[in-house]
């Protein structure tokens, strides 16, 4: 079985070089529909990371055309394969059928409607095979929205509705957690234990929120959340008995400003949500309650496209109050928080080669039952939350320029990517209470993802 899996990589990377050389007959959905080249919404060709375009084309629900490419069916693909290396191997496996390390794996694949439906109602809408877990098509990524214009004098109001099912994943910045960069990370590697809970609700959840941007100015979004029923998560392969479960609804936030001014663009906003849960899906003994606090700022040098500059920065606190957890014996404490930083510098030349420096850190009030583990690698003898890494990340997009053969046709990014571990679960050395150090777990992250 392993070496099935190894193979598959191989025959993807063959697959991305046949692609350089010759023309395929599919494009990426969104580039066919406005008959653009990918530069005109990604900064780096292609990537969740947008440009002032991209994030208009976004805003306004993804309807943007061209002449009669509006009769086109919206429908893209994509498959990411990757190769993963640990200082130090995971004895039993990194995963199910992987062997301790250096794993080769498809990671996934999926498929999309991305793209117009109307004139003011267009859709994002993923669903993915995890290639790594196995799993059958899960409903990934989702966001339907109806967009329209209004002006009032000089006034100028885009404004809109969004039905997704995930906090955030409607927001048009890199800098909240649905579309955080790095773009792509190992799924064979080992990662922190804490996290905050807007970070942890994607595909569990539908939400709806309506959002308006003023003068291109000030953005406004609000709306709530809730848990999908069971059947509904079984049916769409997001369950997992172990998730908190939201009780009733959760109110979701988000404001922005913004200015592009001669190249130089740039924003600051905050977002959050609050939530009561029941924690584990466990009922009858309250719920715990949850407030999400972000705050973000992005600045992009565009004024010269050879070559651009890019630096953000996240802050989220969280606040809790345990007073379910505490009954039901899943948390020694009554109140705590979790802060999470990331911050992100990046060059880009020609929006062709980027290198991306990338620092993040977790910490917050220590639990002997929340966090507490005597599990090899993933477990915790401190009973801290406490994280800090450093990434960096080389990455190539040979397409998707006005130039290129294959500008609206498909497009591929192939990265490299190093992530070293200064603390992990709360420690720097011996931290699982088993002999690991946090630096054990510092990955190599080889990765190609093909779109089409």
């Amino acid at each position: 079985m392993v070496a099935s899996r190894t193979i598959i990589p191989t025959v993807l990377v063959l697959l991305v070089m046949f692609l350089a050389s010759v023309e395929v007959k599919a494009m990426p959905s969104f580039a066919r529909q406005t008959g653009m080249p990918c530069i005109a919404c990604h900064l780096q060709a292609f990537g969740p990371n947008l440009t002032p375009f991209g994030r208009n084309f976004k805003l306004t629900g993804y309807t943007m055309s061209s002449g009669n490419n509006t009769k086109l069916i919206p429908l893209a693909a994509m498959v990411q394969g990757s190769f993963t290396h640990t200082q130090r191997g995971q004895p039993g496996g990194a995963a199910d059928h992987f062997g301790s390390n250096n794993n080769a794996t498809m990671d996934q694949a999926s498929i999309f409607y991305a793209g117009r439906v109307t004139s003011k109602v267009g859709a994002f809408v993923q669903t993915t095979f995890d290639g790594v877990e196995g799993k059958n098509l899960i409903l990934d990524n989702t966001d339907i929205r109806f967009a329209d214009q209004a002006s009032s004098g000089s006034q100028q109001f885009v404004y809109g509705i969004s039905a997704n099912n995930s906090p955030t994943v409607s927001d048009l910045w890199n800098t909240t957690p649905a579309w955080s960069l790095p773009a792509t990370s190992s799924a064979l590697a080992p990662t922190p234990a804490a996290g905050t809970l807007i970070e942890s609700l994607a595909g569990q959840v539908g939400g709806v929120t309506a959002y308006m941007m003023w003068n291109n100015l000030l953005y406004v979004e609000s709306g709530g959340y809730a848990s999908l029923p069971k059947n509904v998560q079984q049916t769409v392969n997001t369950f997992d008995p172990e998730q908190n479960k939201i009780d009733g609804g959760a109110p979701y936030w988000r404001v922005a400003l913004q200015h592009n001014h001669q190249g130089h663009y740039g924003a600051i906003g905050s977002f959050g949500m609050r939530a009561n849960v029941n924690p584990q899906r466990m009922q009858g003994a309250g719920t715990d309650q949850y407030t999400d606090f972000g705050f973000d700022a992005t600045y992009q040098y565009l004024a010269n496209l050879r070559h651009i500059f890019e630096l953000t920065a996240t802050y989220i606190r969280e606040n809790r109050n345990m007073n379910a957890s505490m009954a039901l014996g899943l948390a020694e404490k009554k109140h705590s928080s979790l802060d999470t930083v990331r911050v992100r510098a990046a060059y880009t030349y020609q929006q062709t080669y980027s290198l991306s420096l990338h620092y993040g850190q977790t910490s917050g009030t220590a639990d002997n039952v929340i966090y507490f583990s005597t599990d090899p690698i993933s477990g915790s003898r401190s009973g801290k939350p406490n994280n800090q890494a450093f990434t960096a990340e080389l990455s190539y997009v040979p397409f998707g320029k006005t130039t290129s053969t294959l500008s609206t046709l498909a497009n591929v990014r192939l990265a490299a990517q190093y992530v070293h571990y200064f603390q992990f679960n709360g420690g720097i050395r011996n931290y699982d209470g088993s002999g690991r150090n946090a630096a054990g777990n510092d990955t190599l992250f080889l990765s190609g993802w093909l779109a089409f």
